[in-house]
Order: C-alpha cells, then sequence, then structure tokens
C-alpha cells in the first residue's frame, strides 16, 4: 500500500499514516495494536471503504469472519462494485462455513474484475476442496496467467490437475515453479507423489543441489527431503532412502511433536465412552453414507474408487465434515469431545447426524450414495451406531509392515502426524485395530474389515463382497474401476487410475534396514 495508490483516494495524510502503520502491525503479527490503528482509521473516515476493508481482515485475522463480514457488507454498500471487496467478503464467509456464498462472491469478484489474481485464486482453491476439480483447473489457469511467476496457483493448478488424471500437464506446471523457485517445496513434493512418472538423475542432482542451499526453509527442506527418498527408493538405494525420509521425519517432529500420551488416553476415553449409547431414533439415519476408514496408505482410496465406479455411489474422497459436527457441538457444549458422550441423548445424536447429511448433502445429487474417505473417522466410529446408524462403515487394512513404512515416507499434510516417527506409528497403528475390533464386535451389522492383499489375490470375489458388504448390487463397472472419471485427491491419484498391481510392496526390499519398524509392530501395544 503506498499513498499514490487510488483505492486511498480521498483520505486525509492522516488517515493514510494511520492506516498504514495498521496494515504494518497487521503484517508483524501485531494484532491487538493493529486492530486499534485500523479503527482509529475507521474513526476518522467512516464514509471510506479503505479503512474497513483492513479492519475487516484484522478482524479476520482474530478468527472473528462474521464480525469481518459485517464490516466488508458495510464497505460494499459505499462501493458495491469494488471487485477487492468482494473478493475478502468471500474470504470472510468461507471462513464463517458458508462455501456456497464465498464461492458466489469470489465469482462476483472476477466478474467485476477479470485481472484480479487473488480472487482467480482463491476461488479455484475453494473449488477443488469441494470437489469441484473442473473448476478449479479453469480459475486456477487464469490465476497463472495473470500472475505467471506466482508459486500458489501455479502448484495448486498442478495439484488440481493430478487430481484430474492429466499428470504430464501437471508435471509441467510443478517444473513451471521449480524455474522459477529451485527450492519449491510444494512442487517437488508434487512432483514425487505422481508415482507412475518416477524422478529422474537430473533431479536427484538438483534436489541434492537445494537442500545445500542454507537459505532453504524447513517446510521447504522437509518436502525436498521426502522427494529425495522416493527417488533413491525408485532407484534401488535403500539406505540412502531411508536416510533421506529419516532426515525428513525428524525435522517435522521437531517443528511438530505428535503426543504419544494424548493418543493413549483419547483410545481409551473413547472405548469407554462409547459403550453404552442410546437406541438411535431412527436406526435407517445415515444409510446413504459409507465410510471408508483405517490407517492411511492402507488402500483406502482403492476401495473407494471401486466404490466410485458404481453407478449409485458417489466419491466424495476425503471429507471434514465428520470431525467438523463433532468439533462444532463440542464448541455449543463447551466440554471436549470425547468427554460430553455419555451427555448426549437419543435426540442429540439425531439433531448431529442430520447435520452431518445435510452438510454432505450436494454429493448426492447426482447418485444416492456417498462414500466419505477420512481415514481418521476411525476415530469417532464408536459413535456412528447413536449418530448415524444406518451408514455402512468399512474399515481397510493393509500388511502392517507394508501399511507402516508407506505412513513414514509420506509427507502428510495434517501436522503434527504420527507418522514422523516409527514408535509413534506401532502405537497409532496398535490402537486404531484395537478400537476397530472392539466397535466392530459392538455393531458388526455396519463394520466391516476389507484387507488390501485379499483384494488382490481375488478381485472379483473381494469386490462382490465389499458390494454386498455396503448393501449394492454388484455391477461389472467396478471390475473396470481405474476407467472410472473422477476427481481423486489423495496421494494415491495416480496409483488408482490403473489396473490392480500386485508388485505394490516396498518395504521387504529394505531387508534388515527396517528390523526396527518391524520389531515395534510386533511389540504387544501399550494401551
Amino acid at each position: 500500500m503506498s499513498d499514490s495508490d487510488p483505492r486511498l483516494a480521498g483520505l486525509t495524510p492522516k488517515v493514510i499514516a494511520t492506516l498504514h502503520a495498521g496494515a504494518r502491525a497487521l503484517r508483524d503479527g501485531r494484532l491487538p495494536q493493529a486492530l486499534t490503528l485500523l479503527d482509529d482509521a475507521h474513526r476518522q473516515a467512516p464514509q471510506h471503504p479503505e479503512p474497513l476493508r483492513y479492519l475487516a481482515l484484522a478482524q479476520l485475522q482474530a478468527r472473528r469472519p462474521q464480525a469481518a463480514a459485517a464490516l466488508l457488507r458495510q464497505a460494499l454498500c459505499l462501493a458495491p462494485d469494488d471487485a477487492l471487496l468482494h473478493s475478502d467478503l468471500a474470504a470472510a464467509l468461507a471462513a464463517g462455513g458458508d462455501v456456497e456464498a464465498a464461492l458466489a462472491g469470489w465469482r462476483q469478484a472476477v466478474t467485476l474484475d477479470p485481472a484480479l489474481m487473488s480472487a482467480w485464486f482463491n476461488l479455484g482453491r475453494n473449488l477443488q476442496q469441494q470437489g469441484e476439480t473442473a473448476g478449479a483447473i479453469a480459475a486456477l489457469e487464469r490465476a497463472c496467467t495473470l500472475a505467471p511467476q506466482a508459486l500458489p496457483p501455479r502448484v495448486l493448478l498442478g495439484d488440481a490437475l493430478v487430481h484430474a488424471g492429466r499428470f504430464v500437464e501437471a508435471a509441467g506446471h510443478y517444473r513451471a515453479a521449480l524455474a522459477v523457485h529451485p527450492a519449491c517445496g510444494d512442487a517437488w513434493r508434487g512432483l514425487s507423489n505422481i508415482k507412475t512418472m518416477p524422478l529422474d538423475e537430473a533431479d536427484a542432482v538438483a534436489l541434492r543441489a537445494q537442500l545445500e542451499r542454507a537459505d532453504a526453509v524447513a517446510s521447504d527442506r522437509i518436502a525436498m527431503l521426502f522427494a529425495l527418498g522416493k527417488l533413491e527408493e525408485d532407484r534401488g538405494h535403500h539406505a540412502a532412502a531411508l536416510a533421506a525420509f529419516s532426515a525428513a521425519n525428524a525435522l517435522q517432529k521437531q517443528l511438530t511433536p505428535w503426543s504419544a500420551d494424548a493418543f493413549r488416553t483419547y483410545v481409551q476415553q473413547a472405548l469407554r465412552l462409547t459403550a453404552d449409547l442410546p437406541a438411535p431414533l431412527d436406526p435407517r439415519l445415515g444409510e446413504e453414507v459409507i465410510f471408508i476408514v483405517g490407517l492411511p496408505r492402507s488402500g483406502s482410496t482403492l476401495f473407494e474408487q471401486i466404490l466410485a465406479s458404481h453407478p449409485e455411489v458417489e466419491g466424495a474422497s476425503e471429507l471434514p465434515d465428520l470431525g467438523i459436527v463433532i468439533q462444532q457441538e463440542s464448541q455449543r457444549r463447551g466440554v471436549p469431545y470425547p468427554h460430553w458422550i455419555a451427555q448426549a441423548s437419543a435426540e442429540d445424536w439425531h439433531r448431529l447426524g442430520r447435520e452431518y447429511l445435510a452438510r454432505t448433502a450436494r454429493w448426492r445429487q447426482r447418485r444416492p450414495r456417498q462414500t466419505d474417505k477420512q481415514p481418521d473417522n476411525w476415530k469417532h466410529v464408536g459413535i456412528l451406531r447413536a449418530m448415524l446408524p444406518g451408514a455402512t462403515i468399512i474399515e481397510t487394512r493393509r500388511d502392517p509392515l507394508e501399511t507402516a513404512w508407506s505412513c513414514f515416507k509420506q509427507q502428510f499434510y495434517s501436522q503434527p502426524h504420527f507418522a514422523n516417527d516409527m514408535a509413534d506409528i506401532a502405537l497409532y497403528m496398535q490402537g486404531c485395530t484395537h478400537a476397530m475390533q472392539q466397535w466392530r464386535a459392538r455393531d458388526p451389522t455396519h463394520i466391516h474389515l476389507h484387507v488390501y492383499e485379499d483384494l488382490l489375490a481375488a478381485p472379483e470375489a473381494r469386490i462382490r463382497a465389499l458390494l454386498a458388504d455396503c448393501g449394492l448390487p454388484f455391477d461389472p463397472a467396478c471390475l473396470q474401476f481405474h476407467r472410472a472419471e473422477r476427481s481423486v485427491r489423495t496421494a494415491s491419484a495416480a496409483q488408482v487410475r490403473q489396473p490392480l498391481r500386485t508388485d505394490t510392496a516396498r518395504a521387504l526390499a529394505y531387508g534388515l534396514l527396517l528390523e526396527p519398524l518391524l520389531a515395534l509392530l510386533q511389540m504387544p501395544p501399550p494401551l
């Protein structure tokens, strides 16, 4: 923001100085000071939209999206055709959970100003989060055209193209990002995750050169180490791969430590508190939903792809909605989950189940049923027989060593994460297995175990069993799951677009190098 910015036209030098000071405080993270200064600027010029806009941005940074939206609506009364105000209002609406209104706001912003790159980027990013990959690609392409050197839209466009199965185009955009910033960790992550297009010797040289840079930030260094580990594994250099993966995870765990004690406590509490739940008001509530849960890297994307090939099922991928509904109920009660479980009545569970179904209704507009493939939802399976008693739960499981190793070498977005330490991986896997066994015993009609290796050994028989467990008639399209045209928004996007392969095991090739991990997996669970 400069004094000559046309958005400041009509403001006095004093107000501009106050606005500058508030903007600097906001940029530097001095939020209380920013709020005071920006409120002062607004009071000095109550009929000008720009102080209102900056004050709204400060409220948004303070995690008060409703207050931010109110200020931006006030500003739009003064300047109804201001594209940036519409874009900022959309951001506030999205932060407040009104995604549909936010998307409409960004569309209005780009209509008013087709050159507003930030609005195209936010429109594309949020469309992608909603699974509208074609629209996301179109919006992100516009953003890249407007700002060819900008990294976030370029990398996100690569991600969207991967989800659409357009891997060659995606790789081109990741490499375009690397041409701008050779140490861009997100671009290296994207390239490495296209597992059907391995990195080559030139990439190995480039990665090592970038890892030597003293100015490489930790997030980029972590991503590059994961990419280097994958490259070395593909070349059969297993000791070098293990070293790279170990270095990446050690740095990530140092930045975001995961609490094993908190996890143990959660599993114990969740099992105890879900032992006795009220009978559901409607035993069929949720029968539209198929939850796919379990450990990451256990084949869950493959099982979802098979189900999504069925004409009655929409593949919704990894949805946050169950966790959001639970979190909002915790906030409403002022009691953390799972402690309020025993206080919830049958009416409460029914209400929460309907809230989940309302939040996910758009996934059932084309087809009557949907998947929800959020692996972490296994932590909430214990309450589903009260909250969504008609839902089907598919637990996916894979060879423990292959699962554990695959977790260790995969960079996860969400942190802190159990996969940054081998001992934590073993504990988490044992906790998940222990809890799911008990919950399956309590509700065997709705909770079903499916094993990845069994699917590889007898594909048609296991696909028929999977469909039967979901109450679906057999459809031959499910045998050709790799031909299904849908957005796949996980790290397995490339693999599930290929026929079943029996050569996906990687851990055994490491031999004695993974003996410590195998020993941890064979220990009795400390729960």
